[in-house]
């Protein structure tokens, strides 16, 4: 599976990912931070998966802190809350 599949994979169907193909061609090479920004949490909680770095993770978490009105403890919390597994 690709970067862009496993960001903007919306489902499955059996063991098919569900992938939004144009979002993944129109923000696939978009940054971790980059997503976030542009108000895609759950694709910047997936890319950050992806990169498997604990500083984008960090990033991501701090990030989604400073907006929630209830901050979560951990990235793997975070994880969670977008339903995410990898």
């Amino acid at each position: 599976m690709t970067r862009e599949e496993f960001i903007f994979t919306i489902g499955y169907d059996g063991d098919n990912a569900v992938v939004d193909k144009k979002s993944a061609q129109e923000y696939g090479k978009l940054g971790t931070a980059e997503l976030f920004d542009r108000g895609m949490v759950k694709a910047a909680v997936c890319s950050a998966i992806f990169s498997k770095d604990k500083g984008e993770e960090q990033l991501v978490l701090d990030k989604f802190n400073a907006l929630a009105g209830q901050p979560v403890e951990s990235f793997d919390e975070l994880k969670k809350i977008f339903g995410v597994t990898a």
